[in-house]
């Protein structure tokens, strides 16, 4: 399963989302789970923010190698599940085709009884990165035990 993860510049919120969901597939050995990021607005190849950087870096989340890309049709045609931080992101990704299978990450974490944006800490200080990385770890966490639960049988 492909899943991505969407922002606007893919240097805070979406990079921060992939690699906890690396990491929470890896220790619950869900090696067919492959997870990536874009955004709407990125320039491809910038690096994750600093605030982002220096924030996952005290939470021991290695940042230094992600380079932004810009989210394409290939992209969204290429993932099984979708997960935006916002609803203007949703709306981008389903003009590049991915109806059906785009959802607000609060909304799928949540299987639909919260639809609130992921707040954006960029230009913020750190307390405003701590508290995007906070509540990132919570709704990736709920997302992926989603998609563990759903995708072993016998489980629902």
């Amino acid at each position: 399963m492909r899943v991505l993860f969407v922002c606007t510049g893919n240097t805070c919120r979406s990079p921060i989302a992939e690699a906890l969901a690396r990491r929470l597939a890896a220790e619950r050995s869900l090696s067919e789970l492959s997870v990536g990021s874009a955004g709407t607005a990125a320039w491809d190849g910038a690096p994750a923010s600093d605030g982002a950087l220096l924030v996952a870096m005290e939470r021991s989340v290695d940042l230094s190698g992600h380079r932004a890309r810009l989210l394409t049709r290939e992209l969204v045609s290429g993932s099984d599940l979708i997960l935006a931080m916002g609803p203007h992101h949703v709306e981008r990704i389903e003009a590049l085709g991915g109806t059906g299978k785009t959802h607000l990450l609060s909304a799928y974490a949540s299987r639909g009884r919260s639809d609130r944006s992921i707040t954006d800490p960029f230009g913020g200080d750190l307390d405003d990165y701590r508290s995007a990385f906070d509540e990132l770890d919570r709704e990736v966490q709920h997302a992926i035990e989603r998609i563990a639960t759903e995708r072993t049988p016998g489980r629902s």
